[in-house]
């Protein structure tokens, strides 16, 4: 993985607000962004869309299987910090390029979720995959909307009875190419 020093959030064309932000990119875990980043997520998607502590136990089962293993592959993590507070994250993994995207609610309008997107298509092209995959459910309009102007398409659809409520689940797919 790569841990070098923290970068500036990058102003991309078309998000004016993103220069203002205070938003720095890490690539490593400081005691307590773990814990930081799974309460975030936990309390906003239980606020925006109703799921519960199962959720949450989901997202920090992801997290902690990535901080914890030992493969040397090339898996990559972007943390989002603004004043020293976790805000947002993706996640790819290797097996295959699968990716977990979040936003806090303090940050959301300000391109931080495409930036990260972006970020991660991108290193996911340059790192050799051939494909990315993530799973989401319908009503999270803005990531899918993300997702979709970025070239993903929806490759499954199942219902589930998960985190609190009856859920759509959707896997989406960005094919890269053939190398």
């Amino acid at each position: 993985m790569d841990h070098s020093e923290p970068t500036q959030f990058i102003n991309r064309p078309g998000s004016p607000k993103l220069q203002q932000t205070g938003i720095s990119i890490h690539h490593t875990f400081e005691p307590g962004d773990l814990g930081q980043l799974i309460l975030i997520h936990g309390v906003q998607n239980f606020r925006d869309y109703g799921f519960n502590a199962v959720h949450e136990a989901y997202c920090a089962k992801i997290a902690a299987d990535f901080i914890l293993s030992t493969a040397s592959d090339r898996s990559k993590f972007w943390l989002a910090k603004q004043k020293g507070t976790v805000v947002g994250s993706v996640f790819i993994f290797e097996q295959p390029a699968n990716q977990l995207l979040f936003v806090d609610a303090s940050v959301r309008g300000g391109g931080l979720g495409r930036w990260l997107v972006e970020e991660s298509v991108r290193y996911c092209c340059t790192a050799g995959f051939r494909t990315v995959f993530l799973w989401t459910v319908r009503g999270l309009d803005r990531a899918i909307s993300i997702y979709s102007s970025l070239g993903f398409k929806e490759a499954e659809v199942k219902k589930t009875l998960a985190w609190g409520r009856e859920s759509v689940e959707v896997r989406y797919e960005l094919v890269i190419g053939d190398h």
